[in-house]
């Protein structure tokens, strides 16, 4: 289990160093979302949502980069 956790890891930060912007957006998406989530839950009309759905834009730009990542067999 951690091995496969590792080599995902390891694909993901080789995916991340060649995309970096690719890598800020995703970053960034996540922060807000996670911003959201925390510090305005009175504030627009539907945070749970827009804070739910910023991580998930996250998580999936993650997976892709996992995904398309080349793999490395040493």
């Amino acid at each position: 289990m951690v091995k496969i956790f590792l080599s995902l890891r390891k694909r993901a930060v080789s995916y991340f160093k060649e995309h970096v912007e690719y890598n800020a957006a995703v970053h960034v998406l996540g922060g807000i979302g996670l911003g959201i989530l925390l510090a305005s839950p009175m504030a627009f009309p539907h945070p749970v949502r827009w804070g739910v759905a910023l991580l998930g834009l996250s998580l999936a730009g993650h997976l892709y980069a996992v995904a398309s990542a080349k793999s490395s067999k040493r």
